[in-house]
């Protein structure tokens, strides 16, 4: 704490008026530091007597496991048929029971053994509707009980369906499946990954074929005060440190929403092609 220049001439001054009265005898310079500390115990005491605004810590769910959070919804859903048209994906009838549309929200998008899954987000059909369910670890130790979790949710039969899955979100649980020193369980599940169909059939019309392009184009789905996928790791990263949830319960939106599309999505891309009028020049279509 600094104190101002005037404050501390007029304390010099103060100890020379002493000096010059003490006698020889009992020659004695005035110590200007308890005054000193004095002032600066008025100022700490002011600040700390401010109020500190409380911080918001709230998130949703129930703690399954120290630091795992599971969500879980059922969402009124048009009616599901037994199987869909395959030949959007180059395949047959392609049965719906047993499919598991799923995501992730990774510490960042390059991948690798220093990558994390921090939520794991999955839909499938229910009676009554489409079932979402999504895993959250507030600390680093619950990764492993997350892992069991989703695991918990496949079984031999498991259709997995992603948007660029195969190539990112898959390959990433199965590195940390290893990494926790568990049985990786997406090994030999058959995986649809309807980003492929997509730019196939959507290639140059929009200017990309992210998730969020084409549920807006397609599906006419306008997200309202979605975060960017980009600012996840951030906003996790905030609250493991000590911050705000605010962030964070939008990174649950956005994964809500995206395995909520993906199921749209399925259910449009087997529908009868429609044809759609190109719009504006001609984009090549990168990868979400």
């Amino acid at each position: 704490m600094s104190i101002s220049l005037e404050a501390l001439q007029r304390l010099r001054r103060q100890a020379g008026h002493a000096s010059a009265k003490a006698t020889p005898d009992t020659v004695a310079v005035a110590d200007p530091l308890p005054a000193l500390r004095r002032m600066l115990g008025i100022r700490e005491h002011a600040r700390s007597a401010a109020p500190v605004p409380a911080r918001d810590r709230h998130l949703p769910g129930t703690e399954i496991a120290p630091g795992l959070l599971l969500l879980e919804d059922v969402l009124p859903f048009d009616t599901v048929p037994e199987d869909v048209d395959g030949t959007f994906a180059r395949t047959g009838r392609l049965p719906t029971a047993g499919m598991l549309f799923f995501d992730t929200e990774t510490t960042g998008l390059s991948g690798g053994t220093g990558t994390r899954a921090f939520m794991v987000g999955a839909s499938d059909f229910v009676p009554g509707g489409l079932r979402v369910r999504q895993l959250l670890i507030t600390h680093l130790s619950a990764e492993p009980a997350m892992l069991r979790e989703f695991s918990h949710w496949l079984a031999e039969d498991t259709r997995l369906v992603s948007y660029n899955g195969r190539c990112y979100d898959a390959p990433l649980l199965a590195t940390r499946y290893r990494l926790a020193r568990q049985g990786t369980p997406l090994a030999g599940l058959e995986h649809l990954d309807l980003l492929f169909p997509t730019r196939r059939r959507y290639r140059g019309v929009w200017e990309n074929c992210r998730l969020g392009t084409i549920e807006r184009h397609a599906l006419g789905i306008v997200r309202e005060d979605d975060l960017p996928g980009s600012e996840a790791p951030g906003a996790w990263l905030q609250y493991l440190r000590g911050g705000d949830a605010g962030l964070l319960r939008r990174v649950l939106l956005h994964n809500f929403q995206d395995v909520v599309t993906l199921a749209r999505l399925l259910m449009h891309l087997s529908a009868p092609e429609v044809e759609v009028a190109k719009q504006g020049s001609v984009f090549t279509c990168p990868s979400p």
